[in-house]
């Protein structure tokens, strides 16, 4: 059985981070969890893999699940290891070999030079290894785990633009189900088919399809609830305004509304990231599907990439924090 949450909820210092929230995941699941900072998604993956207990509502994990995850701390994790034992040889004291979702037998070495690392670089010592090369070695140590649940907290943090690409083909043919935690929008379009999106005070609102589906959806709410504002203010009379305007600036505790300057950069927000993700996807295509010959060049336009990636990752969380506050 799948890992079933019932009515589960959690919070610190009387903060409430995941509300009554149920959900019975399925085997073929692909799950985008998204939210600002903050809001609890790491605590609702601990929650899953059983690192904490909720402090209402029950989880249930059946006998056969075996999670694999991948957090933000995949790299402590390898420091903590014999730094001289041989890349291939820590892999193989996982498993020798993974099976596919069609039933084909990738072996650990196979695995290692589907992941970029060379035969040469496989009988390195972990200590020769990059901080980047590390955290794909640990990334390759929870798949060769066979989980038939899959984790990834924040993947798009701590994994290149080239490991990326291999892990999205990897997962197209994954055999469990996967969650992914992330804001990385162009990553979530490609491996995931449902939104769970943190929203105020604990609250968890499931939506189906991808990344680019959910943003649709919200501004269609958003419109929706703009028109039904605007209708309401044109029926209420004179007083019942000013009275209203007079409630609204004496309350402090409702959150604030987007001043105009807020709503603007709002607006700006929702044009500029398609525009960024157009460039990131033209750049992704010559770098997979016509890349240059010069090496440096090469580099050049993964460095671009990267810094085009965390301009979209930036620009996606404020557009979120400024959502939430509008809706």
């Amino acid at each position: 059985r799948q890992p079933l949450l019932d009515n589960v909820s959690k919070g610190y210092d009387a903060r409430i981070l995941v509300k009554d929230f149920t959900y019975e995941f399925s085997p073929d699941d692909r799950v985008g969890i998204i939210g600002g900072n903050g809001v609890g998604k790491s605590t609702l993956m601990d929650i899953i893999t059983g690192r904490i207990q909720p402090d209402s509502g029950n989880v249930e994990i059946g006998s056969t699940i075996y999670i694999g995850y991948f957090d933000q701390h995949s790299e402590d994790l390898l420091e903590a290891l014999n730094q001289n034992q041989r890349v291939i040889d820590y892999l193989k004291d996982v498993a020798e070999y993974v099976t596919t979702a069609d039933g084909t037998l990738i072996t650990a070495s196979q695995m290692l030079e589907r992941f970029l690392f060379p035969p040469t670089q496989q009988y390195a010592p972990i200590h020769k290894l990059s901080g980047g090369e590390k955290r794909r070695l640990f990334l390759l140590q929870v798949l060769m785990s066979s989980p038939n649940v899959l984790i990834l907290d924040e993947p798009t943090n701590d994994l290149d633009v080239q490991t990326l690409a291999v892990l999205e083909e990897y997962l197209e043919g994954f055999n469990g189900c996967v969650i992914i935690v992330s804001h990385d929008r162009y990553f979530l379009d490609r491996t995931v088919d449902k939104i769970f999106a943190f929203e105020s005070e604990g609250n968890i609102r499931q939506y189906p399809g991808n990344y680019s589906l959910y943003i649709d959806k919200k501004r269609e709410e958003e419109a929706k609830l703009a028109q039904q504002m605007a209708q309401t203010q044109s029926k209420k009379p004179e007083s019942s305004k000013v009275e209203a305007s007079n409630k609204k600036s004496s309350s402090n505790s409702k959150p604030r509304r987007l001043s105009n300057w807020e709503r603007r950069e709002f607006e700006k927000l929702e044009s500029q990231i398609p525009q960024l993700e157009a460039q990131k996807a033209e750049l992704e295509k010559t770098l997979y599907q016509s890349p240059p010959k010069n090496t440096s060049e090469v580099q050049k336009l993964y460095q671009t990439l990267e810094a085009l990636t965390q301009e979209i990752d930036t620009a996606t969380e404020r557009w979120m924090e400024l959502a939430e506050r509008e809706s």
